[in-house]
């Protein structure tokens, strides 16, 4: 690992932890479990919730947001927002219908740990939470502001984002993609959510479509960059450290980045993508920092 990927995974590290803290705070505060026949479901929302995984997609919502100097618990509360979208995709991906996995972000996964009916209704539950406070008075004081964040994570989230690509890497079990087709695939899967934590900064700053250009396109840069390099560590990288099964893509016969260019042609790609990456911040200074070390976080991390 360079100096500059060094610095930028401690620059992130630290910034993540932090925010990890304030994200498990807030979910415990959202998720008292009730003394009634509801406490298995919030049990199992809790345990998919609270501790581990990267907290990435909150983090990028402080990052973009910090070009702006939004306010940060405004930030913390979209970020939580789309975590509980990503937490709940996790959940039902995980299931046997899905992608039956046993282990996620190294704990027994929720219909493990729970059952299958339970670990659904968990998954529902956080989908409606997302919404719940993004419609809340404490996330922003102009509802025509909170409407745009609602309708963009609900594009982000549906059939034309993240469960759109989830659909069609289903059929990619059934059928042989090249690589526009699974670049279209991981645009809708992982893209789309990343998107929006970027969007979600610039529409709390009221920016005009025009000015969010550049943000898109960092957006979507680190998005292709980060499935590159997860496509990678499931070929390379340690399943202690993942906290979870590798090499599954390639054991259900779904076509990759990896598959489709070969380790050092993808490798290259994911490090041209972080360069573009970067370069629609030029406009930024110093307040686009944390952006930048994101995008060199994203290829250089080991999980």
């Amino acid at each position: 690992m360079g100096e500059r990927g060094a610095s930028a995974t401690a620059i992130v590290t630290a910034r993540a932890a932090e925010l990890a803290a304030q994200v498990d705070a807030a979910f415990d505060r959202l998720l008292a479990v009730p003394d009634d026949a509801r406490r298995r479901l919030y049990e199992a929302m809790r345990h998919a919730a609270i501790g581990g995984g990267k907290r990435l997609r909150p983090l990028l919502v402080q990052a973009a947001s910090d070009l702006f100097h939004i306010d940060r618990e405004a930030a913390l509360r979209v970020g939580l927002a789309i975590e509980c979208i990503h937490v709940y995709s996790l959940i039902h991906d995980d299931l046997p219908a899905m992608d039956d996995d046993d282990m996620r972000r190294g704990k027994p996964t929720v219909h493990k740990a729970f059952d299958e009916a339970t670990a659904i209704l968990a998954g529902d539950c956080l989908h409606d939470l997302a919404f719940q406070i993004l419609s809340d008075e404490g996330t922003h004081p102009d509802p025509f502001v909170r409407i745009e964040l609602v309708r963009a994570l609900a594009l982000a989230s549906g059939p034309a984002g993240m469960a759109g690509g989830q659909m069609m890497d289903l059929e990619a079990e059934k059928t042989r993609f090249d690589l526009a087709t699974v670049t279209r695939l991981q645009n809708l899967k992982t893209g789309a959510l990343i998107e929006v934590c970027v969007e979600a900064a610039a529409i709390m700053a009221r920016l005009p479509a025009e000015a969010r250009v550049p943000l898109h396109g960092y957006a979507r840069d680190i998005g292709l960059a980060f499935q590159i390099a997860d496509d990678l560590l499931d070929v390379e990288g340690d399943p202690a450290l993942a906290g979870k099964a590798l090499g599954k893509d390639a054991a259900a016969g779904k076509e990759t980045f990896v598959s489709l260019l070969g380790v050092e042609r993808a490798r290259a790609q994911a490090a041209m993508l972080v360069d573009q990456a970067k370069a629609h911040l030029h406009g930024h200074g110093a307040e686009a920092d944390l952006l930048r070390a994101i995008a060199d976080y994203i290829v250089e991390r080991d999980r």
